[in-house]
Formats: C-alpha cells, structure tokens, sequence
C-alpha cells in the first residue's frame, strides 16, 4: 500500500475499487519500488532536486484567511527559478540517468512549463536537451526554453501530436523520453513538495492542517504530494482541482478508469490535459480524496486574490488550487479555525492573457454582475433606466453599452459592483418591477469574454428615416465614483438623444465613455452651455475628420 487512505467525505468524486497495475510509461515495470510499502516515501526522502531547485516558501494569506474564517497558505512553487514545480520532477529524473544516457540527450513534448524544468535541468547536467512543443505555445515559455538552451523543435497544433512526434524521435534515435508527468521519478521528485509543506507549517498549523489543495493536470503532482503526506499524516486530506473544462481526472476516477476527453478547454493551459497519467491515477486513485471542479471566472479571481496578497500574477493553473480551496470552504461554512494550503503552482504567463484574466476576475469572485436590460428606446429611457437602478443602494456601474434603435425596445448590457447576494436580488426586484425586464447573464462565460464587443454598430433607423441624422459622437472623460453616469445623463439625456453609450470601468480615476448624441447644429449654443455645467473632470472631445470617417464604416 501506498498509504492509509482517509475516510471518503462527500467531496469525492470516486468510490475504493480495486488497485490497477501499472500501465505507464516504458521502464515502469523495471521500479518495483513503487509497488513496495514505503516506496515512494523512500524515493521522496532521497530525491535529488536541490541543484537547480529551491525550498520555496510556505506563505500566509491573510486577506483570504480573514474572508474565509480559516488559516489559507500558499505553497509558492511560482518563485521557483523557472517560476514552475516542474523543475523539481524533472531534474530527479535527469540525475538518475548513466552517463551514457546523458551524453546521448534527452527528448521531451510540453507546452512549456515542463520544457523549461527539463532545459534547466539538462544544462545544470550538461545534457542535450530536445524540447518538442507544439506551434501554440505561448511566446514566453518557448523564449524561457530558449534562453536555458533547450534545442526546441516547434512541431504540431496541439500537446499529444508534439508528443507523438517526441516519442517516435526518442525510440528512432536512442535519446530518453522525459515524461512530464507520468515516470515514477518525475513523481517522486514532486513529492518534495509534501515534505516541505509539513516541515514548515507551525506546530499549531500542522495540529489544525485539514487539507492540500494541488492543481491537477496529468496527476503527477497531487500523486507525489500525496504519496508522502498520506504515508507520513494520513488524515490530512488531499484535494485535487481542475478546470471545469478540462477535468480528465474527475471523470476518470468517478468511472474507476483513465479516460481520455474529446476535447479541453486550454484557458488553464498548464493543467488541460485530455488524459492522467497511469501511474499518476494509480495512486491517486487510492489515495486523493476528491477532486473539485472550478470555471475559468473563479480561477481568473484566485489570480487576482493571489495579487492582492503577494503582488505576483499567477498563470491560471497555478491558481486553480486557490479557487478550489475558496469552493470548498464556501460549501463547507461549518469548517472554521483550520489550516488550507494550495499549492501555487506556477506563474508563466503571457501579458496578452491578463486582459480576459482582469475581464473574469470580478465576475468569478461575485463582486460584479453582468446584466441584460430592455429599455423602450424613446429619448430619456436610457437615463430613467439609470436612475432606476441607482436607487438601490451602494450600487455602482462598471460598464454600460447601449445602441439606439428607433421607435422600437433596444437592450442595454452592462455591469454593476456588487458586495452580497441580496444586493443583486434587490436590483433584479427593482428593475423588474418597474418593467425594465433584467437578466442576470454572469454565469454566461461567451457573454463575458465576447458579448460587450458586440454591443453597438449600425443603429436602426424609425421606418420613416433609416438614417441617424445629426449624429455626433464623443469621447468622454467621467470621473471614476458611483454617480458620475447620472451627472452626464442628468445634463445631456433631458435635451438630446442619446444614440451610443460604450463604458467600462479602468481602475484609474477616470475612464472614457464613447457617447453618441443626436445634436442638430442649431443647438450647438445651448448644447455646449449645458455640458459646461458639469465638473471639469468631464472633458468632452468630438470625433471629426479621419477618425469619424472610420467610426461611420461600422455605426451608419
């Protein structure tokens, strides 16, 4: 046996069934350690990863831990040199080979974070290093694998045609296929993260350590992770998590055997593999004591609760296991004063990623709701709909987009912050009833990442004129508080059409707002009379000449 396993709660997602045997990868059969009692335990204790590998920190987070009535710890493997655990996996691997074999090189498939573990872990032995990913990889793992002077070969769309590729070039050439996951010793070297969450934690945080919660990929982390923790402190829980879209784990252990998915959701590249490891859902199988699934909003808002504490960006898969710990607890309120660690597992990320990451968070973390409102569409309905709303208290727009459409209902989609449930409940209730029909459309993922671009273009003109004259449009710049919206509508909405509204929150202390208004010139005097009403943090500036020439190929 590999350990006790702890009694199943209702967080498990599979039953105790019958152990497998090992079905992994080529040589597996050849370590009959890991069979023995004590094996893994053995081979953690003696792993080799501290020469390129660090002790990382085992870090509080006190906001979390405040929010969720719980010690919260941060495993921060994000600080490792290549900012992955993989190092550790990959370098007890590479330590193990002959001189022979290292001389000859080694061969590895990976989108990136095990690349980088295997380069790094290959120069510090100087071995050759071929690093096979596939044409998608994001630019900085493939420009980190570079500078660690792994020889890359860019090959395929996807992780399994890469590593097909690797494979055949591994038994064609006599090189050493290193797994990212799915090898005894890979596990094993992970499994050293285990024993350094236990030898840090306090002695009142290991009295009260209910559980480890571990990003979940191919499993090669969780089985190493748990292969010691339950060989060492069999009630401390293990909790894998992964993404909603991409939950082979989930499914195979619910179904008592590995299965292979169709197709994953990438959002969380690191963890989106289509099938476990053999080895990896063998012991997981008989160890881990559930798996829980979390969607990419709550993930995108575990990066930005991991920011607030430490002032470091996760990649998504590195917060998953943060997210997992905030779903568990807030479906367990009865678990109070106890220690949680998630396991931050890695922070490469490309810049590009953080514009969708940002757009979720807040959707994830329930601070902010997404909405859908029908408004009449005759002049001043858009302001009467504002005025609606912001008689609920405390509520405040993050975004608004509206497109005119004459002389019939036109939609208005837009964001509010929220702090609790029965404050959305109370905005529903108000704009409801006052025949302002409002879904809530956050739990709409497309509505999120792709809905607001969609919101505007040409404007339906009245079946009398189609054209939308006297149009112009503004930039607007508003100041950043509850109740600046109302200022401009309060002054512009009374007098003039309004045609095209486009806001989104920015975080700075002002934001701007692409606002159309039907303005005949006549009323030029009175109209520039009224805006200069408002407070000079309202700076209003006409589109003209080019750039009104490139808004009318899409609005007229």
């Amino acid at each position: 046996m590999l350990g006790q396993r702890s009694q199943a709660s209702l967080w498990s997602s599979h039953q105790m069934v019958p152990r497998p045997e090992c079905q992994g990868p080529h040589g597996c059969a050849n370590m009959a350690w890991r069979m023995e009692p004590g094996g893994y335990l053995r081979q953690i204790l003696n792993a080799r990863v501290y020469d390129v590998a660090i002790e990382t920190d085992l870090q509080e987070a006190p906001r979390l831990s405040e929010e969720l009535g719980n010690t919260i710890l941060l495993k921060r493997e994000d600080m490792q040199p290549v900012h992955s655990f993989k190092v550790r996996g990959a370098f007890n691997r590479l330590s193990q080979m002959t001189q022979e074999q290292l001389v000859k090189g080694v061969i590895c498939a990976s989108a990136g974070n095990h690349a980088q573990g295997v380069a790094l872990a290959a120069r510090n032995l100087g071995c050759p290093a071929r690093i096979c990913m596939p044409i998608t990889a994001s630019t900085i793992k493939v420009d980190a694998v570079r500078r660690l002077g792994g020889i890359i070969e860019l090959v395929g769309q996807t992780y399994a045609e890469a590593q097909t590729y690797a494979q055949a070039e591994a038994k064609q050439h006599g090189l050493v296929f290193i797994s990212a996951f799915d090898d005894p010793l890979i596990i094993a070297g992970t499994g050293t993260m285990g024993l350094e969450i236990l030898r840090n934690c306090s002695t009142a945080q290991l009295r009260t350590l209910h559980a480890i919660f571990v990003p979940v990929g191919g499993g090669g982390m969780i089985a190493g992770i748990a292969a010691y923790v339950k060989a060492v402190n069999p009630q401390i829980k293990i909790f894998g998590v992964e993404p909603t879209g991409a939950n082979a784990m989930a499914i195979s252990l619910k179904q008592g055997h590995r299965v292979k998915l169709s197709s994953i959701d990438v959002f969380a590249d690191g963890v989106a593999i289509k099938q476990p490891g053999a080895e990896c859902f063998r012991i997981c199988r008989e160890l881990v004591d559930g798996i829980l699934l979390v969607d990419n909003a709550a993930t995108s808002a575990a990066v930005k609760d991991v920011f607030n504490e430490t002032r470091s960006i996760l990649e998504p898969a590195g917060a998953v296991s943060v997210a997992g710990v905030k779903a568990y607890l807030k479906a367990r309120p009865d678990i109070k004063g106890q220690t949680m660690v998630a396991v931050t597992s890695g922070a490469n990320i490309n810049f590009d990623r953080l514009r969708l990451v940002a757009e979720l968070a807040d959707l994830g973390a329930q601070r902010e709701a997404m909405l859908a409102t029908t408004i009449t569409g005759v002049p001043g309905s858009l302001k009467a709909f504002v005025d609606c709303a912001l008689k609920v208290k405390d509520i405040n727009f993050t975004e608004l987009r509206h497109r005119y459409t004459a002389g019939r209902p036109c939609h208005v989609l837009w964001s509010v912050g929220v702090q609790r449930d029965q404050q959305l409940r109370d905005l529903l209730a108000q704009l409801n009833s006052t025949g302002l029909a409002t879904k809530d459309i956050s739990g709409i993922e497309a509505a999120q990442v792709h809905l607001r671009h969609l919101v505007g273009g040409r404007a339906r003109g009245s079946p009398v004129s189609e054209d939308m004259q006297n149009e112009r449009l503004y930039t607007v710049d508003i100041p950043e508080r509850r109740g600046a919206i109302q200022q401009l509508l309060d002054v512009i909405s009374p007098h003039w059409n309004v045609t095209l509204f486009h806001y989104r929150k920015t975080g700075a202390r002002s934001s701007a707002v692409l606002l159309g208004l039907q303005v005949p010139v006549e009323a030029d005097e009175r109209f520039f009379a009224e805006v200069g009403t408002l407070a000079p943090e309202f700076n209003f500036t006409e589109l003209k000449t080019d750039a009104r020439q490139i808004f009318d190929m899409f609005l007229q």
